[in-house]
């Protein structure tokens, strides 16, 4: 639909156009911008749960050339917020976590750009040599960026608590790293109040498939107590 919108103070009209897009899932493209120019890492799948983060995995499956489109669009996307501040004297380095929408028909659509490390970004923390804490440290203190090594298919999965406690507990880590290729980073966060992320688990499989079932796996057995 198109709806009329109050014309602008310079006079100029304008138009709101709607329309509800059939998703097929969401991309984020970690997109680095250093002294040494702007690199983008592979695309990185996501679930949300209630508009948060759940679970994310490295690469995104996704049909052929999807993954170079998506690149593409990110990178056009931080090379005009790169160009926009240097144009005011700033230098425009660090991470950007770009969000796309994917639709039903294969279009690609750009959603939104994080100025900084991502959330679903945590998987490269197992899948790649420079995770993207690594790789804005760097890009933020002046370093270039090298080829980024990526060591294989991971997943992550945020462990969500809910309930009222000051004193929580995560427990039978023993069994919850029982598998090959497979980290827990904690968030250092002693207490929670409603829901909150208290670390997350990571994950490095033969493909996608497998790492997300580990991840599973961990989550099954990791205790938790309020």
């Amino acid at each position: 639909k198109v709806a009329a919108r109050p014309p602008y103070k310079c006079g100029c009209a304008r138009e709101l156009v709607e329309a509800l897009p059939l998703l097929e899932g969401e991309l984020t493209v970690l997109t680095v911008s250093s002294s040494a120019g702007i690199v983008t890492c592979a695309p990185i799948g996501q679930r949300q749960e209630s508009g948060d983060y759940r679970e994310s995995w490295q690469p995104a499956t996704e049909p052929d050339g999807e993954a170079e489109r998506a690149r593409d669009i990110a990178r056009t996307a931080v090379e005009g917020l790169v160009a926009k501040a240097q144009a005011a004297g700033e230098t425009g380095w660090g991470v950007f976590g770009v969000e796309l929408f994917v639709l039903t028909d294969g279009s690609i659509l750009f959603n939104e750009v994080s100025p900084r490390p991502h959330d679903t970004g945590m998987v490269t923390m197992i899948t790649q040599d420079l995770s993207q804490f690594a790789l804005h440290a760097r890009a933020v203190l002046g370093l270039p960026i090298p080829n980024i090594v990526f060591h294989g298919a991971g997943a992550s999965r945020a462990v969500v608590v809910e309930g009222d406690s000051d004193r929580l507990s995560l427990g039978n880590l023993d069994k919850v790293l029982e598998q090959p290729d497979t980290q827990m980073r904690f968030f250092g966060k002693p207490e929670v109040h409603g829901h909150r992320r208290m670390a997350v688990l990571l994950a490095r499989g033969l493909d996608v498939t497998e790492a997300r079932e580990k991840t599973g796996v961990m989550m099954e057995r990791l205790d938790v107590k309020l």
